[in-house]
């Protein structure tokens, strides 16, 4: 799948296309409606299918302080959108010269700069500046550009309640893994590259593969069951602990997965963490035998829940 930049010119054989414009970080399940339809259009006519994202989000550039939110990096979402069936994704530079476009500039660059013959968005799409524009603004541009815009409607769960990131987010701020599993379609997913520690896990029996959380949203600090994605495609159960480690002294941010019946090296490799449980809150352990006590409990709960919980790519 081909990466593009919004900055750069669209290749000849991916002008004309079918794109799906919008954020679509989690790539959950109202964003799938979406990508699908944008992708059927463009089967039915014989044009090229682009996913468009924004980077950085919206909201890092007109509140930088914001605390991180991401549910998805770019490469996830890569991966995501090209196992849709898309055939490139666009990524737009989102710059203050982008957000203080009029959504008539918007739509014309849009037709003119990224040779786009049809947008599909969702029903709560804004564009321009101070979002000036809707998804019936879009539908009436396009009109006089010759370019076809299509809303999809909101996608609602078995609650009747809307999907959307906003609401994955709190979910798992709250520890609620499954529910953000089910409105994903699959587990919350932190990718990252294994890091030199301390090496204290080692040390009490329980090695740990050292993820940074980088951008991703902060779900709620605790000890999980979780699933880690290696780069040869193998799946392996383990514990982990996300959060700041209150046993250990200084205190360091990190996801912290333990993998059972591993022992091979993972340093400097890219893995993805998939949160499938969440068991308890961080603990502070009275000495080292109540804490490696703690975590062997730990291991066993986890292992429990994983063996009747199906594995989700």
């Amino acid at each position: 799948m081909e990466r593009l930049r919004s900055s750069a010119p669209i290749p000849p054989h991916l002008r004309g296309s079918i794109m799906a414009l919008g954020n679509f970080d989690g790539f959950h399940a109202g964003h799938q409606a979406v990508v699908a339809r944008a992708i059927a259009r463009a089967r039915a006519e014989g044009r090229p299918a682009i996913v468009a994202t924004f980077d950085p989000h919206p909201v890092r550039l007109f509140r930088p302080d914001t605390p991180w939110f991401r549910l998805t990096t770019l490469d996830q979402r890569q991966a995501l959108f090209a196992a849709a069936g898309a055939d490139a994704m666009l990524v737009f530079d989102f710059t203050p010269a982008m957000a203080g476009m009029p959504a008539e500039e918007f739509a014309a660059f849009l037709v003119q700069d990224l040779g786009a013959a049809g947008v599909v968005t969702g029903q709560d799409f804004t564009f321009g500046q101070a979002r000036s524009g809707n998804a019936a603004t879009l539908a009436e541009l396009g009109t006089a550009l010759d370019m076809v815009a299509e809303a999809v409607p909101a996608v609602t769960d078995g609650s009747d309640e809307i999907i959307s990131s906003s609401r994955i987010r709190d979910t798992l701020r709250a520890g609620d893994c499954d529910t953000a599993t089910r409105l994903l379609t699959r587990p919350f997913t932190i990718q990252g590259v294994v890091q030199h520690g301390d090496k204290l896990g080692r040390t009490i029996g329980f090695p740990t593969a050292n993820i940074d959380m980088g951008h991703y949203l902060r779900p709620a600090y605790g000890i999980y069951a979780v699933r880690g994605l290696l780069p040869d495609g193998r799946m392996l159960d383990g514990a982990a602990n996300l959060g700041i480690r209150p046993s250990f002294d200084p205190p360091k941010e990190l996801l912290e997965p333990h993998f059972f019946d591993f022992a091979e090296s993972l340093y400097d490799q890219v893995i993805e963490v998939q949160l499938i449980h969440y068991l308890h809150g961080e603990r502070k352990y009275d000495g080292l035998d109540a804490l490696m006590a703690g975590i062997a409990q730990d291991c066993v709960d986890a292992r429990q829940i994983l063996a009747g919980t199906p594995r989700l790519a």
